[in-house]
């Protein structure tokens, strides 16, 4: 199911140390249509004029969370997608800002977390609500999480879901992730290409992670899954959507 590697990214993961963006959601089942309105999927605008995609999550009717490498020439949010083939059901939002964390770091992916300022409202209903998100955090590790998104879901047929796709994910308490500042999962199943910038949302229905990368450990261990920790994130994004808000209803005549 997962979003942004390409072919090349996706052979390395299994021949090489080190990491790379997400690899594909393997034993994974399609979701019940509409079951996660808060669900995003993002249309990147490359300078070559090619269309690619991440996933991404509502948090109120101006912002969408997704991943800092998901960043692109321009975006388009689509809203209220199950199958992407029904463009019926679907709100198309062109995207007016961006907001990368200023210390993204693109070789180690960390703080791998942007916010997108839609040029106009979301239109909620049945099939778009937002996502709360978790506090800060408090010390403990949630275990029982899901991941989602129209990433591959196979190793072999690169091909993107048409439908939303789900898989569950329980969280490691590893020594390597806690000194990178990152949740993360292990094994085959995860996230797919495709799916980075999608949520990770954990028991209480909150939004904990941000997905973002895979690693394969040099000791020949199941690949680990790295999620940008949300609460460690939480004041942050509380400015800069506040700041935002600020500067657009200054322009405001």
């Amino acid at each position: 199911m997962f979003i942004h590697c390409k072919l090349v990214i996706l052979i390395l993961v299994l021949t090489l140390d080190g990491q790379v963006h997400t690899g594909e959601i393997v034993g994974g089942h399609e979701a019940v249509p509409h079951s996660r309105p808060y669900m995003v999927l993002l249309e990147r605008h490359m300078q070559n004029g090619k269309t690619q995609h991440c996933c991404g999550f509502l948090l109120n009717e101006d912002f969408v969370m997704t991943a800092a490498h998901c960043h692109a020439k321009s975006h388009t949010v689509l809203l209220g997608v199950h199958n992407v083939h029904k463009r019926g059901e679907i709100q198309r939002v062109t995207v007016e800002q961006t907001f990368p964390r200023k210390d993204y770091n693109e070789t180690v992916y960390k703080n791998d977390i942007m916010l997108l300022k839609l040029s106009s409202k979301a239109k909620f209903s049945e099939n778009v609500k937002p996502i709360p998100l978790a506090g800060q955090d408090d010390g403990s590790l949630p275990k029982s999480c899901i991941l989602s998104g129209w990433g591959t879901t196979d190793r072999v047929e690169k091909y993107m879901s048409l439908v939303l796709m789900e898989t569950n994910v329980t969280l490691i308490d590893s020594e390597l992730c806690r000194k990178e500042n990152f949740y993360c999962s292990e094994g085959k199943t995860g996230p797919g290409e495709g799916d980075s910038g999608g949520p990770l949302v954990c028991e209480d229905g909150k939004a904990y992670g941000v997905v973002s990368s895979t690693f394969k450990p040099h000791s020949g261990a199941p690949l680990i899954h790295c999620y940008a920790k949300i609460p460690d994130h939480r004041s942050w994004i509380d400015l800069t959507m506040k700041n935002a808000w600020k500067r657009s209803n200054t322009y405001k005549y």
